[in-house]
């Protein structure tokens, strides 16, 4: 396999790695730079997979309670969209508002005449299939 799919066959696998963490373990961000056989792409997986930086649902609640200022289970969707295009600036990858919009559209409640949606059920369809 071409180590600069490693990042896709990763995430096909369930796992998250960022960019950085693809770069660590060895991907490429160019084609043809290095070939890998199952026997170097196993340790990789293992690697990646024990992980602990991941985050758990519980974890983002908590996170998205901070930004709950009537403390009702709502946020201002306004907040959440700044929030998840800026995540992951500091590592150089950041969403682009194009990328973020149909994961919002799936994911999120309609907002309501104040702009506030409850943002567990949103929690919830985005780490439905996380483990």
């Amino acid at each position: 396999m071409d180590a600069f799919y490693v990042g896709d066959c990763l995430r096909a696998l369930n796992l998250n790695p960022t960019l950085a963490v693809i770069e660590k373990v060895g991907g490429k961000t160019k084609k043809k730079e290095k070939m890998l056989k199952v026997d170097d792409f196993l340790p990789i997986f293992a690697q990646v997979k024990k992980d602990k930086d991941a985050g758990s649902f519980e974890d983002f609640m908590e996170v998205l309670k901070l930004y709950d200022k009537t403390e009702n289970g709502t946020m201002l969707y306004a907040e959440l969209e700044h929030i998840l295009l800026s995540l992951g600036e500091y590592r150089g990858e950041r969403l682009e508002k194009s990328e973020l919009e149909p994961v919002l559209k799936d994911c999120c409640d309609e907002e309501d005449e104040d702009g506030f949606i409850p943002y567990e059920p949103f929690l919830q369809k985005l780490c439905k299939d996380v483990k």
